[in-house]
Parts: C-alpha cells; structure tokens; sequence
C-alpha cells in the first residue's frame, strides 16, 4: 500500500435504493455509464455498489472535496440519470452525504 486512499476532508455520498419489479437491463448499463463518466470526474476517489439479501441497493462515492463533489453532484449527465432514475428504475429512494472526519484502514501485507 502506497499511501491512504480514503483521509480526513473527503465527501462521502451513501445511496441506499430499491428497484421497481422488471426494469431488467437497463439499469445495469446506466449504471454502467454513470460509474465510467464519475471516474473520470476530477476528484473522484471511489466507488462500492452492494446489494443486500432483500434487494436493497447500497452504493458508496467517494469525492476529494466539496468542490469535486458538488461539481459531480451538477454534471449534466448525472442530472439526467438521476431524473431517468426518478421515472423508470426507483420505487425509492435516499441519499446521505458527509464529511469524513475520522480515516482509519489496515492492509494484510503478502
């Protein structure tokens, strides 16, 4: 390990969601295309996507600052997925965002 990936200061956004029966795969390649497009955003750190035993959806992004994240959060793009999310794929929906404050990690060497 080179140095810490995640610290102090970074914006962390949790996006917990459940889909609408049938959506199929439409989902998964917007999902696709949002995720290539917010790699390349500038300050993007990371991204985690679970799904829970129950179909709950739990997503992680991680920002270097406000600034990335709020650029991220204007994107054009990202606007626009997130209406065709609104009117096609979510039954619900919600989103916490926050500053880290505390970053701890541990790495297994070998």
């Amino acid at each position: 390990m080179t140095g810490p990936r995640f610290r102090t200061g970074q914006v962390v956004t949790v996006f917990r969601s459940r889909l609408r029966p049938g959506v199929g795969d439409a989902y998964g390649e917007l999902a696709a295309e949002l995720l290539a497009a917010a790699s390349a955003h500038p300050g993007f750190v990371d991204f985690a996507h679970f799904v829970s035993d129950d179909d709950e959806h739990v997503s992680t992004v991680t920002f270097d600052s406000w600034s990335s994240h709020h650029a991220w959060r204007e994107d054009a793009l990202h606007r626009a997925a997130q209406r065709r999310g609104r009117d096609e794929f979510y039954a619900e929906y919600s989103i916490q965002v926050g500053e880290v404050s505390t970053a701890h990690g541990w790495h297994l060497d070998g």
